[in-house]
C-alpha cells in the first residue's frame, strides 16, 4: 500500500473542516481533497509544514507507512 495520508483523522480530531484547513494552509480545496483522499503523488515540505502548523501536529500524525501485503 505504501504511504497513507491520515489527514481526515487529524482534521476530525481538531474539528476542522476541509474549507477551514484549505484557507489556513493557503491551498485550494481541490488540492487538499486530493491529498486527503490518498490520490496525491507528492507533497511539498512547505505544504506539509503548513498543515502541521494549522492542525498542531507532527508529520507522523498525518503520514503513515503501510507495507504491501505479499500474496
Amino acid at each position: 500500500m505504501g504511504i497513507v495520508v491520515n489527514l481526515d483523522v487529524m482534521m476530525a480530531k481538531r474539528k476542522m473542516s476541509l474549507g477551514e484547513l484549505a484557507q489556513k494552509v493557503d491551498i485550494t480545496m481541490a488540492n487538499l481533497s486530493i491529498l486527503k483522499n490518498n490520490k496525491a503523488r507528492a507533497v511539498r515540505f512547505s505544504t506539509l509544514e503548513a498543515i502541521c502548523k494549522a492542525l498542531d501536529c507532527q508529520p507522523g500524525d498525518i503520514l503513515e507507512y503501510v507495507p504491501d501485503e505479499e500474496g
